[in-house]
């Protein structure tokens, strides 16, 4: 108990409102035990500055938050073995054909060439730009390029550099690994290049989502911690810890030096770089993008501007773009983002593919008290976007959806056999994909979170939806 009031004491430094879950710490008896007891002051593993009981469900929500990131930590180095070898596999096969296999006489992938294909990006193996979308086209150029830039994000260097320069002609500025003060290691990936010509000059910051093999990062996902910073509202606890929040210190404007830390934290990395970067020309601006985790992360970052009040870095921020991004925040948060975010003139777009699970979690409902904010453009598995106040289902484990959602993945699967016929080549899709598209037969929303749809999202989808909301066609 004295060990919890000392951190809790540490935390008040940044936020005398919090619920702080450290699986590290659980005990299998104590785990069952918070079921059946309603104050969380009880359990050692959960720090909160609540002294009031919870609910049986917010408790088994904690339970199984707990649960997940315990069975992740015992699990991590078998997922990431499993993960290394199919991602082995993957290549193996794409560079040798059938023939050679058989003889034995086969070439071995490289997992640190510009050739080597992560597992989320041989569902999508596209490396080039849709040259139909220019950079006068706006908002919805920047959305295509930032797609793009968040599927490279799962790659390695030599991959993401290669195809900056060669494929995309633009200028790679580095792929860096970043600190995580609550799991002790370099968790967090992102990636800087910038989108240089005659008329503009972007930046380009991609933060890296969740890879499937990944238990750190599912870590973060699972993580139902929370924190309330003064003025702002409660935000998700797992997402500030990868974007660089500072054990027992938070988040000041400087960065603490620590021993332990073998990489800097992502925030304040990325903040002096960006700092750097944008002294060399008054016009050059940037944009914050990512792809699940990434998207989440790549939303955070300017709230912690916001709270450090970095007026030149507001100033230059010309968007944020995520794709099936999680919820980040509580309402309180949601309104005071969308208040600032509106005060900078900073577009931020939540894009949002059909059944897409993850936009649909944590659960926006009276115990977690998550809430979407921001434009968010929604696209049907027609590719047909819209703006919309609330996607529908807007809680993932609807039984009311389950049949429709099925039926939907069922079209989705004919749609992979068809969609090359009827919009183009590019748009064929392998069969690595397809596993996923019966997969999400059983577990519909789990193949929509697939960089396919979201890359084919904003090229088929209609410019009409970046628009200012005046402006918007019907």
């Amino acid at each position: 108990m004295e060990k919890q009031e000392e951190s809790r004491e540490c935390d008040k430094g940044f936020s005398c409102s919090f619920m702080l879950l450290k699986p590290e710490e659980v005990k299998l008896i104590d785990l069952f035990r918070i079921l059946f007891s309603s104050n969380l002051e009880d359990r050692k593993f959960v720090d909160s500055s609540s002294e009031t009981e919870e609910s049986f469900r917010y408790r088994w929500l904690i339970f199984i938050s707990i649960l997940a990131q315990k069975m992740l930590m015992l699990t991590s180095k078998p997922m990431a073995w499993m993960g290394s070898k199919i991602e082995m596999l993957l290549n193996l096969l794409a560079i040798n054909n059938f023939l050679v296999l058989l003889r034995g006489k086969t070439k071995k992938p490289d997992k640190d060439s510009a050739t080597f294909i992560s597992f989320i990006g041989n569902m999508d193996k596209r490396m080039k730009l849709d040259s139909k979308i220019k950079p006068e086209h706006g908002c919805h150029y920047y959305s295509a390029l930032s797609m793009m830039a968040s599927k490279a994000s799962y790659e390695n260097r030599a991959y993401i550099e290669t195809i900056v320069k060669d494929h995309w002609k633009m200028e790679y500025l580095g792929f860096f690994d970043h600190w995580n003060d609550y799991q002790e290691k370099a968790t967090t990936q992102l990636f800087f290049m910038r989108d240089k010509s005659e008329n503009h000059d972007t930046i380009v910051v991609a933060f890296r989502g969740t890879e499937p093999f990944d238990a750190d990062a599912w870590c973060s996902d699972f993580d139902l911690s929370w924190y309330e910073l003064q003025g702002m509202g409660k935000i998700h606890g797992g997402f500030m810890k990868a974007l660089g929040l500072q054990k027992n210190v938070g988040w000041p404007m400087e960065y603490k030096a620590n021993e332990t830390r073998k990489e800097p934290l992502a925030y304040y990395f990325v903040r002096d770089k960006l700092k750097a970067l944008l002294s060399e020309s008054e016009n050059t601006k940037y944009i914050l993008t990512g792809h699940s985790l990434g998207g989440a992360l790549a939303i955070l970052f300017p709230s912690i501007l916001f709270l450090h009040e970095e007026k030149l870095l507001l100033q230059k921020l010309e968007g944020v773009y995520t794709y099936g991004q999680p919820r980040v925040g509580d309402e309180k948060f949601g309104k005071y983002m969308e208040s600032k975010l509106e005060e900078h003139k900073i577009h931020y777009f939540r894009i949002v593919y059909c059944n897409d699970m993850v936009p649909r979690l944590p659960y926006d409902d009276k115990d977690l008290l998550f809430k979407h904010f921001g434009t968010c453009v929604y696209y049907n598995r027609h590719y047909q976007g819209k703006v919309v106040a609330e996607i529908p289902n807007k809680n993932y484990f609807s039984p009311l959806s389950a049949i429709p959602m099925m039926i939907n993945a069922i079209c989705e699967l004919i749609r992979s056999f068809t969609i090359c016929y009827s919009k183009g080549a590019e748009y064929k899709e392998g069969w690595f994909l397809r596993v996923f598209r019966i997969i999400g037969l059983v577990i519909p929303g789990v193949s929509a979170h697939s960089t396919q749809d979201y890359v084919n999202s904003t090229r088929l989808g209609s410019s009409d939806v970046f628009l200012p909301s005046e402006e918007t066609i019907p």
